[in-house]
């Protein structure tokens, strides 16, 4: 054998060889963590490692547009991808979630499936390109795009491959993560109104005391119960009641902080903590709250209006409480003063 052909037997074993380690790598993380972003960007340092692009990106389908989002970009104008759109057929990357089908485009320029549109808006210039899905019994989740070889060496059939493996292993590491979180989601959940569960609240009350006194701040607890709310169940039936609590659940949901964990505590009861805040913050989130909920119009099933209130009461540690258990307790003793007062009204502590 030639010392040109040992050469060249040897680069590729040492390609082989790297190209094991790297799946390997990808096997352990796909059985060590279920945290999805961490997954991914395992997977695609594996990919940079044995490619070599000089800029790559981990786009996901939307599942309730359709449109690819980039969820991980790493190139020279990343910070500006992060997030961004793109419409399904769009592009190289739009083309291959539409069909489903990897590309490899030496050059760009000659392809008029290329967005040149997004080369413009950010200053970048594309060369070539290699496209792969991500798919999960036939259905496109995402893709993974490679773009310009950083040692200017064209990507050729055998990085497709490449790349179309390491896909396979990215989109089951994703139905995996995404499976567990549904799940997980299913255990803290409260079926009825959306909002965490009875269970889990004191486990988020506890977390986020915690970081309260790790920062020397201040947290507020919300606790509230629907005025006459047995009324209801006992002149509409249960059917109707339970529908009510779906629907405030959503009520709440869309009118708090994303930082902000609301629970149904039990029955007609439900508990929202308020980080970073302090009483007079929280006894205006209530306020609003109680006005918002008058204004909305909830309906029986023969569609007449229904009116619902709800009793507040406020808490603030550290001024009310020194515990999780004080701070449910204070709130607790303060909406049942607004109960007595007359119901319908917001108390603090």
């Amino acid at each position: 054998m030639r010392s040109g052909d040992t050469a060249s037997l040897q680069r590729l074993l040492e390609r082989r060889k790297e190209e094991l380690a790297s799946l390997i790598e990808i096997g352990k993380a796909l059985t060590s963590c279920l945290e999805i972003h961490d997954i991914l960007e395992t997977i695609m340092k594996q990919v940079e490692r044995l490619i070599r692009p000089k800029a790559w990106s981990l786009l996901l389908v939307d599942l309730k547009s359709g449109d690819l989002v980039f969820e991980i970009a790493v190139s020279p104008v990343g910070e500006q991808l992060q997030g961004y759109r793109l419409e399904r057929g769009k592009g190289i990357a739009g083309w291959v979630a539409l069909h489903g089908k990897p590309l490899l485009i030496p050059d760009v320029s000659k392809d008029t499936r290329f967005a040149v549109q997004i080369d413009e808006s950010m200053s970048f210039t594309t060369r070539s390109i290699v496209c792969v899905p991500m798919k999960i019994k036939e259905q496109v989740i995402g893709v993974i795009e490679l773009i310009n070889s950083l040692e200017e060496v064209d990507f050729d059939e055998g990085d497709i491959m490449l790349v179309s493996a390491i896909a396979d292993f990215a989109a089951i590491a994703l139905d995996n993560a995404r499976n567990y979180e549904r799940i997980s989601e299913l255990v803290i959940t409260d079926d009825l109104s959306g909002l965490y569960n009875s269970r889990h609240f004191g486990t988020l009350l506890e977390n986020e005391l915690n970081r309260t006194r790790r920062y020397k701040e201040k947290i507020s607890l919300v606790f509230l119960d629907l005025d006459h709310f047995k009324s209801i169940n006992d002149r509409y039936g249960h059917l109707v009641g339970s529908r009510m609590l779906a629907e405030f659940g959503k009520l709440i949901g869309s009118h708090i902080r994303s930082s902000d964990k609301a629970a149904r505590y039990g029955g007609d009861e439900f508990a929202i903590i308020l980080p970073h805040t302090g009483k007079e913050q929280a006894v205006v989130m209530a306020e609003n709250l109680l006005e918002v909920m008058k204004n909305t119009r909830f309906m029986s099933d023969d569609k007449k209006v229904l009116q619902l209130s709800a009793s507040f009461g406020v808490a603030t540690y550290p001024d009310d409480a020194d515990s999780g258990a004080e701070l449910v307790r204070a709130a607790d003793i303060a909406m049942y003063k607004a109960k007595e007062g007359g119901r319908g009204t917001v108390r603090g502590v």
